[in-house]
């Protein structure tokens, strides 16, 4: 099996050449050179609107039509016409959920996570437009020693399940716990019980921002409906790709686009405007970088690549935050703690107990001493967050430390070396 040439994955990177340790990937990654380059290539020489007969025009619209083309084979697409941009995952959500308003009745119900708010706000309003019902597949923990051990099972997706489920919206992995959803079992046995409960018509959402960096997506082995994912976290600029299964854009969704275009069969029916054609054009970048990663040339080689390095990330730091000497200082891992393929190296924690610290002080503590990056907050999994028992200041939330494959075990034993000094 292919690896890593880590100090190669590095040079693709110009902001690694300070030394920064950047350790809030989860929040955003930082941008390949290659994004860099074509996003000045056409700003610089292609800058024009779409769609018009002269040269420069001509080829400003083949450049942006090069998007769709691309991250079609990051989503294991089955037409490039399933695929679009948007601002944001949230902005790209949103049109989706108000695109399917006239194919919701009352009564229908819809099954969400706890999860980032991007795929649970939209289909709360929704519910409330439309008079649905909202149900939680909720994480509950898996060790009797950690409460907040929490990680989603599918036996406990299933009872929720009904003749009314009309839509499930979940996250392939949490940005929070940093653990995975198997979706393609998930996936199937949600379907095979609503085709028994005798539901009219069922729906998945997937929301892959925390899983892209990591995993590959194959949005048809997984037969969902809608997908998306923000490039900004997987190594590209600030905007968003989605994912529409082509039925769904056909049968399902009414186009929010201006009255007069005709798009019933096209992905702009729910991008009301353009894309920043920069931006796209960016993302073409993504792609190739990522197949570079080994000699295979080869998306799944290159993933396999990453999942092994990121590895050797997660095994020191969760070594350490759940050695019996932090556990008794009152280190709680949010999520599972097992160092296995069934996570990625994105590691929440508090410090509780009669020696608590605020994950705000823990991080002040990093930024403080300088040259690391980390975060604390709630992350916009809000809900999460809110319903852990024993409960947590939601506005504190949790520490996070969320790494990728272009960070090393040198800098993770940094990490570890700071936090000892913090909760001494």
């Amino acid at each position: 099996m292919a690896t890593l040439d880590i100090d190669g994955v590095r040079a693709s990177f110009p902001s690694l050449e300070s030394g920064y340790i950047y350790a809030d990937n989860a929040g955003g990654s930082q941008t390949a050179q290659g994004v860099i380059d074509r996003i000045v290539d056409y700003l610089t020489n292609t800058n024009v609107q779409l769609g018009a007969d002269y040269f420069i025009g001509v080829l400003s619209t083949q450049r942006v039509d090069e998007g769709p083309l691309s991250i079609a084979e990051l989503f294991n697409a089955a037409s490039v016409d399933e695929v679009g941009f948007g601002p944001s995952s949230t902005m790209i959500c949103e049109n989706i959920a108000r695109a399917l308003e006239n194919d919701v009745q009352p009564g229908d119900e819809f099954i969400i996570t706890y999860e980032h708010e991007a795929n649970n706000g939209p289909w709360k309003r929704l519910a409330e437009r439309c008079n649905a019902v909202v149900k939680y597949w909720q994480p509950t923990p898996v060790s009797a020693e950690n409460p907040y051990s929490v990680t989603y099972k599918v036996e406990e997706l299933l009872p929720l399940v009904s003749s009314r489920t009309r839509l499930a919206a979940i996250s392939a992995c949490s940005n929070i716990l940093g653990s995975l959803v198997p979706v393609e079992e998930a996936v199937k046995a949600l379907r095979q019980r609503a085709k028994e409960e005798g539901a009219r018509k069922v729906e998945v959402s997937l929301d892959c921002v925390a899983y892209a960096p990591h995993r590959k997506m194959d949005v048809q082995k997984w037969d969902i409906d809608y997908c998306f994912f923000s490039l900004y976290k997987v190594y590209g600029a600030h905007n968003a790709a989605v994912y529409v299964r082509s039925a769904a854009l056909q049968t399902s969704l009414t186009s929010i686009a201006h009255h007069f275009l005709k798009v019933d069969n096209d992905l702009y029916k729910v991008q009301p405007g353009g894309p920043g054609y920069e931006l796209v054009y960016g993302a073409t970048a993504v792609v190739p970088y990522l197949k570079s990663l080994t000699p295979d040339d080869d998306l799944v080689a290159s993933f396999d690549a990453i999942a092994n390095h990121e590895q050797t990330l997660l095994a020191p730091l969760l070594r350490f935050l759940t050695d019996p000497k932090q556990v008794s200082r009152g280190v709680r891992v949010v999520g599972t703690s097992k160092i296995n393929l069934s996570r990625v190296p994105t590691v929440s924690f508090v410090v509780v107990g009669q020696n608590a610290i605020k994950s705000k002080d823990i991080v002040g503590a990093f930024d403080k001493k300088g040259g690391i990056g980390i975060r604390y907050g709630h992350f916009y999994a809000y809900s999460l967050i809110d319903n852990l028992r024993p409960k947590l200041d939601v506005n504190d939330g949790v520490v996070r430390i969320s790494l990728v494959h272009y960070n090393t075990v040198d800098e993770v034993r940094k990490i570890v070396d700071v936090l000892g000094e913090v909760l001494a």
